[in-house]
């Protein structure tokens, strides 16, 4: 028997080719590994020795032969595949040992060329992968170290490796050329600087861990993260305290994220099943903490607070409290992390770069029953030029930061949503509502249930989608609502200008929708 190593990653190569020539199978390897396995005490004979040809454009080309390819496609139950092997002096390759060049490795450099990454694009190792494994039936094909030890054992006990493995470690290959040659891919598209969709999507993530379960005990769950660096995300996060983030915890806090991320001043969200429910801004965080704790001290049970600075010993002092899953942060201080630890099931993240946001390119992808679909991310929250105010009364300088605080919370509430705030302070939140004047009249509702009656009065609101009707303006006339804005563009948006002027209401529009379904 005879088995081909070609390796990038030599973890355990020497040791396991050591057990194979112990259990008389001849080795057959290339360039830096056949060095490697020749100092190391292994007889391994040179690739070049069985093709009768040297290796050639600096190592490019060593395996592409078919004295390779042909002693790894043969069936050796195809008596004619045996008898053309022994007319061609071909010997079978029955064990298949590859592991690809470090494309990722090199990509995930800092300042690495093209030329570097695409001449740490693989050819011989994928071709021979995909060689063994189509033949898997008669060749052991193994290209992840982890599985050296499970073919040893079987090799020793059986004498053999079974059916099952080979499919197993074929399945295997095929899983991993795929993402080698998809990173190539999304490597060269994003070269390009091509952000129209392509016509066949693919992209590569590797799994960060298994979990519990998903949304729901009963379903199985695990967090995946994209190739390359992604600053500011969740992978990058370092858990610091608290059990596994959970399915729930990684959604919900990734929405609480890309809504901070909106925010340069010091700011803290607090958001419960993937809507905010409290968003303070503030000359200090303690502060801006405290303005979104109070917007909402009732749905921030078993919630995620997100925040932009350092989590003080103040503001852990508040936080103590409250039932929270998850708290994020580009920092601690050691009186907080001392107050914050205390509570064992509490997961603390630290976040660098927590303000870095998303690249506009990037995608937002959701799984639909037979594909997908797939969008860039929102990266916009309106076009200055398109900002147009719609009524007679021009909003003041207070009521116009105040808006445009609050169409960045309402970009990220589920649609319809409404939501009203002041002194950049959310005040009331009305999300996911199958009619728009439902989610305005939540949104009052709960603002007075939470902080108060008269809540809403001189509060200014924001809405993702135009209004369809007037209604809504009537609700936020009763509400004491002072500032509307919106995106505009409804047949009858001269209905509720009309109705604004009436009250006395300013209202904005940017012209630029924010569903979120």
């Amino acid at each position: 028997m005879r088995a081909l190593i070609s390796v990038s990653d030599k973890t355990g190569i020497t040791e396991f080719a050591k057990e194979l020539e112990a259990m008389g199978m001849e080795v057959v390897s290339t360039g830096g590994t056949y060095k490697k396995l020749k100092a190391e005490g292994v007889r391994a004979v040179e690739i070049s020795d069985i093709t009768g040809f040297p290796e050639c454009l600096d190592g490019r080309v060593k395996t592409l032969h078919p004295k390779v390819h042909a002693g790894i496609l043969a069936m050796r139950n195809k008596p004619e595949h045996m008898n053309q092997l022994n007319e061609l002096n071909i010997d079978t390759i029955d064990l298949v040992v590859v592991n690809l060049y470090p494309f990722k490795e090199t990509i995930l450099k800092e300042d690495v060329t093209r030329a570097e990454a695409v001449e740490n694009i693989d050819i011989g190792g994928p071709t021979m992968l995909r060689s063994a494994a189509k033949n898997y039936q008669d060749v052991v094909v193994v290209v992840d170290p982890l599985d050296y030890d499970a073919v040893l054992t079987e090799l020793k006990e059986k004498k053999e490796v079974s059916l099952d493995m080979k499919f197993y470690l074929m399945q295997k290959v095929f899983m991993h050329t795929s993402a080698y040659d998809t990173m190539i891919a999304g490597y060269l598209r994003n070269e390009r600087k091509d952000y129209a969709l392509p016509d066949q999507f693919t992209m590569t993530f590797e799994k960060v861990q298994d979990m519990r379960y998903g949304e729901n005990p009963h379903q199985k769950a695990a967090f995946y993260k994209e190739i390359g660096k992604k600053t500011g995300s969740l992978v990058d996060a370092k858990q610091l305290n608290g059990k596994e983030l959970s399915f729930n915890n990684i959604n919900d806090t990734n929405g609480a994220l890309e809504l901070l991320k909106e925010f340069t001043e010091p700011t803290v969200v607090a958001c419960k099943h993937g809507n905010p429910c409290g968003v303070g801004s503030a000359a200090t965080i303690e502060e801006a903490w405290e303005k979104a704790f109070r917007a909402d001290k009732t749905s921030i049970y078993g919630g995620i607070v997100v925040s932009n600075r350092p989590v003080t010993g103040k503001m852990a002092e508040g936080m103590k409290p409250v039932f929270l899953e998850v708290i994020v942060a580009p920092e601690y201080e050691k009186a907080a992390l001392e107050i914050l630890t205390e509570k064992k099931n509490l997961r603390l993240l630290e976040l660098p770069g927590i303000e870095v946001p998303q690249d506009a390119s990037a995608y937002d992808i959701k799984k639909v029953n037979g594909g997908m679909i797939v969008q860039t991310i929102d990266s916009k929250l309106y076009d200055e030029a398109n900002l147009k105010v719609a009524t007679d009364r021009k909003p003041t300088e207070a009521e116009m930061e105040d808006m445009i605080f609050m169409m960045k919370v309402v970009k990220f509430v589920k649609s319809n949503g409404i939501a009203i705030g002041k002194n950049k302070q959310s005040c009331g939140i009305g999300p996911g509502q199958v009619n728009r004047i439902w989610a305005a009249e939540q949104c009052f509702e709960h603002a007075g249930e939470l902080i108060g009656e008269n809540a809403a009065k001189g509060c200014v609101l924001a809405s993702d989608a135009y209004f369809p009707f007037d209604d809504t303006v009537e609700a936020a006339h009763k509400a004491g609502i002072t500032a509307i804005i919106q995106p505009g563009g409804s047949i009858r948006d001269e209905d509720s200008i009309k109705k604004c002027n009436e009250y006395g209401i300013t209202m904005v529009f940017t012209g630029m929708r924010h569903f979120k379904h």
